[in-house]
């Protein structure tokens, strides 16, 4: 049975239309990489039509965690299922390193058996069309990662960015083949495209890894709350302390523990609460904030500010 939830906070705004529009530019870049890897016999080429592969895996799986973290609070996760997000930013993480193994495999095995690409015009003009497709969508992606605060939208986002950066390596690689007529030129390029997608993989997992130990607000949002509680500070009547914050996936929480004159009434201290949370919420929007209301003349208000 889903949880009854406040008219304070907004409904998360459904995303899979984005991961919709992820798969279906990972369809289209790996027909035209494919295309011009076959065309070409080009092995930088090749891995870059690898990684498409691994971006169409990986917009499936946004897909679905997309669904699951809109789902609202049940009795079995009260918090939501926004943190599903981070699972998938994670497993996309490793998906990239699988395509840099399998890159630099290939490059390896390329280098001791260079082999000089062909039917390079083509080939280019293909794989250059391919990268336009996946730079459009990541800039896409990554925006609305960012309005909507989605690990998923935005590693989904950075690993088209990846695949953009190695097309382009690619594409210089093969190109400086034509000029050159070094076969083994495409397989150093390929090399070191795969050495970056690994160092975007690391980046990627840091940050799921992040999101599921709690990390706490950027600091600007923090200092923009804490403007609110300074504000409503007055000495010996009012005051905050144990005040936390933590990012889940789209959603934001905070704790604070409010000390208020021991002679308020219940409900002086509730609609005390209630008119702070109204101003919190209003400088973060969907911040969700959990309030604990102490007597600030007690000591034993004080024993707690540590307690996680």
């Amino acid at each position: 049975m889903n949880a009854p939830s406040s008219n304070r906070y907004a409904k998360p705004e459904d995303l899979t239309k984005f991961a919709w529009l992820s798969i279906a530019a990972a369809l289209t870049t790996i027909v035209l990489k494919l295309t011009a890897a076959m065309l070409t016999n080009s092995v930088g080429l090749l891995s870059d039509a690898a990684e498409s592969l691994v971006n169409l895996v990986a917009a499936v799986i946004a897909l679905i965690t997309l669904r699951i973290a809109i789902r609202p609070a049940d009795d079995d996760h009260p918090f939501g299922h926004s943190k599903a997000e981070y699972f998938s930013a994670a497993l996309e993480g490793v998906m990239i390193f699988v395509a840099a193994v399998f890159i630099i495999g290939s490059a390896i095995m390329r280098m001791f058996n260079p082999v000089m690409p062909e039917q390079l015009g083509i080939g280019l003009l293909i794989n250059a069309l391919a990268g336009v497709v996946n730079g459009a969508v990541a800039l896409i992606l990554y925006r609305s990662g960012k309005k909507h605060r989605s690990a998923t939208l935005l590693a989904d986002s950075k690993h088209l960015f990846t695949d953009v950066l190695t097309s382009i390596a690619v594409l210089l690689g093969v190109g400086l083949v034509a000029i050159f007529k070094m076969a083994i030129l495409d397989a150093i390029v390929a090399l070191l495209a795969g050495f970056n997608i690994i160092f975007m993989g690391i980046q990627i997992i840091k940050t799921a890894i992040d999101g599921l130990m709690d990390i706490a607000l950027p600091e600007e949002v923090v200092k923009n709350l804490e403007s609110v509680l300074e504000n409503r500070r007055k000495k010996d009547k009012t005051d905050f302390h144990a005040v936390r914050t933590r990012e889940a996936g789209n959603r934001r929480f905070m704790n604070v523990h409010v000390l208020v004159p021991g002679e308020w009434s219940v409900k002086q201290g509730h609609d005390y609460v209630e008119n702070l949370i109204d101003e919190l919420v209003e400088q973060v929007p969907d911040l969700r904030v959990q309030a604990h209301l102490e007597p600030i003349g007690d000591p034993k208000s004080y024993e707690d500010i540590n307690d996680i």
